[in-house]
C-alpha cells in the first residue's frame, strides 16, 4: 500500500490510511472529519478491509458519537412510540415530566446547552426514559409474535446496546436494544423476528431467510435494507 491514502466507504465516510513503521498492529482512531487508521508497513488492501469488515459495527457506533445532534430547545425526537420535547422554564433547575411514550424536559433559563457535561446528563436522562418505555413496549410485543409464529425463546432483557437493534444466544436467550423504541412499528416487528427466527436458526444461511420472508409476508429484504438507514442513538 501506499505510505498515506484516502479510502471511502458508504457508511463510514473518510478513511485516513497512514503507514507507521513503529506500528506492530492496526489502530483506528475516529473523529469528526473521518475514521483515522494507522497500520504496519506491508499491510496490505486486502488486509485492511478485512480488518474494517470486522470492527465495521463499533466504528459506526462511534462515528455516530461524534455526529451527534446538540440537546436543546430546538431537539425533538417524534416517533410513533416515543416523543420528546424540550421547553424553557423560569426555575434554576431541570424538570422532567414523563409518561408512557412522552416525555417532557423543562429547562432553566440561563442554560447552556454547549457544555458537555450538561449534554451528558441530558443523554442520560433522555436513555433512562427509552428504557423504561422498552420495557414496557418491547416484551409483550416479542411474546405475542412468538406465540402467533409457534418460535418460543428462553427469556428477553432489554439493554443500552448501540451496536446492533438485537441478538439471540444458541440457548434461545433474547436481548433487544432499548433504542428500538425510536422505529416505526413496522420495523420493530421487524427485528423481533428476526430473533425469533435465529430460535430455529442460529446462522443467516438461505434457511434463516427464508424462513424470515415467511414471517414478514416476503418483505425481509426489502425491510432489511429500510432498517440499514436508521440509527442507534439520540
Amino acid at each position: 500500500m501506499e505510505p498515506e491514502r484516502i479510502l471511502e466507504d458508504e457508511e463510514l465516510g473518510r478513511l485516513f490510511v497512514r503507514v507507521n513503521v513503529r506500528a506492530k498492529r492496526l489502530t483506528f482512531r475516529t473523529k469528526e472529519e473521518g475514521v483515522y487508521v494507522t497500520i504496519p508497513p506491508g499491510t496490505t488492501l486486502t488486509e485492511l478491509k478485512k480488518a474494517i469488515e470486522q470492527l465495521r459495527p463499533r466504528l459506526k457506533v462511534a462515528k455516530e458519537r461524534h455526529s451527534r445532534p446538540l440537546i436543546d430547545l430546538n431537539y425533538r425526537i417524534d416517533t410513533e412510540y416515543f416523543k420528546l420535547t424540550l421547553v424553557g422554564g423560569q426555575r434554576e433547575r431541570f424538570l422532567s415530566r414523563s409518561e408512557l411514550g412522552e416525555m417532557q424536559i423543562i429547562c432553566p433559563p440561563g442554560a447552556d446547552f454547549s457544555d458537555k457535561s450538561l449534554q451528558t446528563w441530558l443523554r442520560k436522562v433522555i436513555e433512562e426514559a427509552l428504557r423504561r418505555n422498552a420495557k414496557i413496549i418491547l416484551p409483550p410485543r416479542l411474546y405475542m409474535l412468538s406465540m402467533q409464529h409457534n418460535l418460543p425463546y428462553k427469556r428477553v432483557k432489554i439493554n443500552s446496546s448501540s451496536g446492533r437493534w438485537g441478538s439471540c444466544s444458541a440457548r434461545g436467550d433474547i436481548n433487544l436494544s432499548y433504542y428500538l423504541v425510536l422505529l416505526p412499528g413496522h420495523l420493530i416487528d421487524y427485528v423481533l423476528l428476526h430473533e425469533l427466527a435465529h430460535t430455529r436458526e442460529m446462522n443467516h444461511g438461505e434457511r434463516f431467510w427464508a424462513l424470515l420472508d415467511r414471517l414478514t409476508g416476503g418483505r425481509a429484504q426489502a425491510l432489511r435494507e429500510e432498517l440499514k438507514q436508521c440509527r442507534t442513538g439520540i
